[in-house]
């Protein structure tokens, strides 16, 4: 039986996810950093002009008990949540460096195979970067350069607009974290063709404004959306494609290997979510961006505010004027 919106709204506001999504903020202060920087801070990458388009430079670092736990995923990762960023930017990706730490090159094997699994089947080289086998514990972080000839963003999205959600449901769980895990047994043909579509709606004009579904689940990668434009979502739960059997709390904090979240016009959605859905991708409307300031969960009569940036902002990073 599903919950209550009350009590998943409660699971949100407590939700790990969301918390680190928070620890933006102070970083983003410390620095000086938000939207309105030379280069807008917030989004997946940093889009850097470049001649008729944009460079896309991004970076993930990896939690030491993901790297411990399940070496090999890890590395394959290194990779595949990068270009899920460049996507998310209407991107494609060119290259990635690495930096490894590890205690010896035994220790060091399985992050690498992993990473080179997923530079093969992703069509990512793996350019170069930084080794340190003589470390007391495994560690990870992975950059990565993309191209992009139209951009999406994370402060394009405006009131009134559709929020859908297209997520890859054909995977399992990969324990013990609440990974999606749908890319690792698919062909790279569908892999590569998947990563395609976002800059093809890109250059189709379907959107202007994407994110990458990340830590923070469905609703707090919305909620980072929602704060860089300046606007507030309305977000129905129960709207989110969903594998069948699973539990929609832990559904909305989960972190899907193929998940993004898109604004568009009305007008445009029916043609956006077919690109998805002509690839067996699930895809639907789950609500609207609002001039209210302001992350609600609504189903039915009820309603639960799960962030209000009036309070507190989330990231840091929406435009002065916006988070005025």
């Amino acid at each position: 039986m599903e919950r209550a919106l009350d009590s998943l709204a409660q699971t949100l506001r407590a939700s790990s996810g969301l918390a680190a999504k928070a620890d933006i903020a102070s970083v983003a202060a410390r620095l000086g950093l938000n939207g309105a920087s030379a280069v807008p801070v917030g989004d997946d990458c940093a889009a850097i002009p470049d001649g008729e388009g944009y460079l896309l430079l991004a970076i993930e670092g990896f939690m030491n008990a993901f790297v411990a736990g399940d070496p090999w995923f890890a590395g394959w990762c290194g990779v595949m949540v990068n270009a899920s960023d460049i996507a998310a930017m209407g991107g494609r990706p060119l290259a990635v460096v690495d930096a490894v730490w590890a205690d010896g090159e035994e220790g060091a094997q399985p992050v690498l195979e992993g990473m080179a699994a997923a530079s093969a089947a992703f069509g990512i080289p793996v350019v170069g970067g930084h080794t340190n086998i003589r470390n007391d514990r495994g560690q990870l972080s992975v950059a990565i350069l993309g191209r992009a000839k139209r951009l999406l963003t994370s402060f394009d999205a405006r009131p009134g607009q559709t929020l859908i959600a297209a997520i890859d449901l054909r995977g399992r769980y990969r324990a013990p974290f609440s990974n999606w895990e749908a890319a690792t047994d698919a062909p790279p043909a569908r892999l590569k063709g998947d990563m395609a579509l976002l800059p093809e709606i890109a250059e189709a004009g379907l959107s202007r404004a994407a994110k990458d579904i990340s830590q923070g689940g469905a609703i707090g990668t919305a909620a980072m959306l929602a704060e860089s434009s300046g606007t507030g979502v309305r977000i129905d739960p129960f709207a989110i494609p969903r594998p069948e059997g699973v539990d929609l709390a832990r559904w909305l904090t989960t972190f899907p290997s193929f998940g993004y979240l898109l604004a568009a016009d009305p007008a445009d959605v029916p043609a956006l979510i077919a690109r998805f859905t002509t690839r067996g991708i699930a895809a639907a409307a789950i609500g609207e961006m609002t001039a209210e300031r302001q992350v609600v969960i609504a189903h039915g009569t009820e309603r639960e505010i799960i962030w209000d940036f009036a309070r507190r902002p989330l990231i840091g990073c929406a435009p002065p004027e916006a988070a005025a």
